[in-house]
């Protein structure tokens, strides 16, 4: 019974949250790999890389569909998030930052440095987490706004001057160097490479996520779901019905 309990899966992530999460990495890996050697033009590997596209047309146009499949993706969450509310009739601020979150980041610091056996108790998102959902959203900013002005430098430069097409060129390159570590070194660790979810988690796939990882992930709100099931499996009080 025990066991069973243990292995009962919650239900994490919706299929629309899905889509748009493996629309996002996909698009960002191609990126990455085919916007890195043009960063690094002039380095051996990339132009083994640029090679291995075909020459770099073919690899600048898997980078901008790369782009199209990203800015997709951010369109798709967007109105997500406007139309899930007005069909469900929820409302939820669970990613909101809190106050909670700087408490829990001092939490796990002392945690780490072994001045409390106490970890934080995280609830639907943990401050990782939430810092991983708003760069995203910061970063499409930065990001899809410079790739546009350089992918069509002749509409952008009808509105902005030059020198904010070429700020854009610096932002854009920078952004990206900074988005990469930060995916490939913060979040990889995270979801995949920590002793908790080694050899890697696959709630991106399935958007489940069992009670034991429930539990050491994200306590509190496990215990909120586990207590509205009792209380929707739990008779109604009154007088007993009489035959």
């Amino acid at each position: 019974m025990a066991n069973e309990r243990q292995e009962k899966a919650f239900q994490r992530f919706n299929i629309h949250q899905r889509i748009q999460h493996i629309m996002m990495f996909t698009s960002f890996i191609a990126l990455s790999i085919t916007g890195l050697p043009i960063k690094y033009s002039t380095t051996g590997w990339a132009k083994t890389v640029t090679a291995m596209f075909g020459g770099f047309d073919n690899m600048f146009l898997v980078h901008k569909i790369g782009a199209v499949v990203m800015l997709a993706s951010s369109v798709y969450h967007l109105i997500y998030l406007i139309i899930y509310p007005l069909v469900t009739k929820k409302v939820s601020l669970a990613a909101v930052p809190s106050l909670k979150d700087v408490k829990d980041l001092f939490q796990n610091m002392r945690y780490f440095l072994g001045l409390t056996k106490e970890p934080p108790k995280f609830d639907r998102y943990s401050y990782k987490e939430k810092f991983d959902y708003w760069a995203v959203f910061w970063g499409m900013v930065i990001m899809g706004g410079s790739g546009l002005m350089l992918w069509f430098p002749h509409i952008a430069t009808r509105y902005l001057p030059r020198w904010v097409i070429d700020c854009a060129q610096y932002a854009h390159s920078d952004e990206a160097m900074l988005a990469i570590l930060a995916i490939f070194i913060w979040h990889f660790y995270n979801v995949h490479f920590s002793p908790t979810f080694f050899p890697g988690s696959l709630v991106w796939f399935h958007g489940k996520l069992s009670r034991k990882l429930m539990e050491h992930e994200h306590p509190l709100e496990l215990e909120r779901l586990e207590n509205q099931q009792q209380t929707h499996q739990q008779p109604p009080s009154g007088k007993a019905h009489q035959v």
